[in-house]
């Protein structure tokens, strides 16, 4: 009989399974394997309790990583069925992994009603704007312009954003990190699964075979802090290496704009205020992008009543899961069955 370690007597390690980590060499998957992995073990996950349930894709090879239990599903639909997995048994902690190809496109439709339905789950998006795993067609959130062997005049289709159809689906929990951000990104996990419901969270994750330094003016130390903005509830957004830009509202138009302090009399008192309950604001930091704006990382909506679905909270009156069980598998096999031999 294997021996199961108490919560607090788990590392990272301990949620490593045996299998050979394959993908790309520099591949922005390991990353947040290793961060999830982190995250499990500071916050006293149990592998027992713990569930990663796949789609398609180079990221859906997760749970084969995961000392937990897992499922590897099909093309887009790894939300329906970490949905029933949650029904059947309230004690899992569920993480659904899926990609911007999986999730933005074939499944779309079950990703939108996951969100809606706000099941208590986590669920990560790895977007390196591109589909990776078959050869590197252009995806929902690729670039107008770019190339690829299915775009090889440039797309010239506008970008799907992630967080802004996770906030249209009524997500109530919607951040977004980086794949190299090894200190911001399980922070942005653990308030994820702190939230007690569906929490969203894009990871922006580099391929570097297909779509190599997409992120680079992001991520990098060199010029990351002039391309991105790190929320924080109730903290001013300024920006900038030197920290001397910050994010303003025009009345006029009401839409954001970037200001430099100090220039044309603006000051830290004219900057927006960070607040992760703010539906409205939370839309316009989803949709900020260069280069004219800073990309917005961090907890962009939490709803400020942290309420579980009606379909989590009340289970079905009654519900027997053995009893189910048992009716399922005596319908499949109560006709015409045939055994192979």
């Amino acid at each position: 009989m294997n021996e199961i370690p108490t919560p607090a007597s788990l590392t990272a390690k301990d949620f490593s399974s045996d299998q050979e980590v394959r993908w790309c060499p520099g591949c922005g998957d390991y990353a947040i394997l290793k961060a999830v992995q982190k995250t499990l073990a500071d916050v006293g996950a149990e592998t027992h309790k713990t569930v990663f349930i796949s789609g398609i894709g180079c990221s859906s090879r997760f749970p084969y990583y995961m000392s937990t239990y897992g499922f590897h599903t099909i093309h887009g639909r790894a939300p329906a069925i970490a949905t029933g997995t949650r029904l059947a048994n309230d004690d899992l902690d569920i993480w659904v992994v899926t990609g911007d190809g999986d999730g933005m496109s074939i499944g779309g439709n079950h990703l939108f009603h996951a969100l809606r339905r706000n099941l208590d789950m986590q669920i990560l998006m790895f977007n390196n704007e591109i589909y990776g795993l078959t050869k590197g067609q252009f995806s929902p959130t690729s670039r107008p312009g770019t190339r690829s062997p299915s775009s090889p005049k440039g797309s010239e289709m506008p970008a799907a954003h992630p967080c802004s159809f996770a906030l249209g689906g009524g997500a109530q929990f919607v951040a977004r990190s980086a794949d190299t951000l090894q200190k911001h990104m399980p922070e942005v996990l653990k308030r994820a699964r702190a939230y007690p419901g569906t929490g969203f969270v894009e990871l922006l994750q580099n391929c570097p075979i297909y779509n190599d330094g997409a992120f680079d003016e992001i991520t990098s130390k060199k010029v990351g802090a002039d391309h991105a903005i790190y929320v924080e509830h109730g903290q001013p957004m300024i920006f900038g290496k030197e920290r001397d830009r910050g994010l303003r509202l025009d009345p006029r138009t009401l839409t954001i704009e970037v200001v430099a302090l100090g220039e044309g009399g603006a000051s830290e008192a004219d900057l927006l205020v960070h607040d992760e309950t703010n539906l409205t604001l939370a839309g316009m930091l989803s949709r900020l992008e260069g280069p004219d704006f800073p990309v917005a990382l961090g907890v962009l909506y939490c709803a400020p009543a942290g309420v579980k679905s009606e379909i989590d909270a009340h289970p079905v009156a009654g519900f027997d899961a053995a009893a189910a069980s048992d009716a399922v598998r005596a319908m499949v096999y109560g006709g015409a069955t045939w055994t192979v031999d």
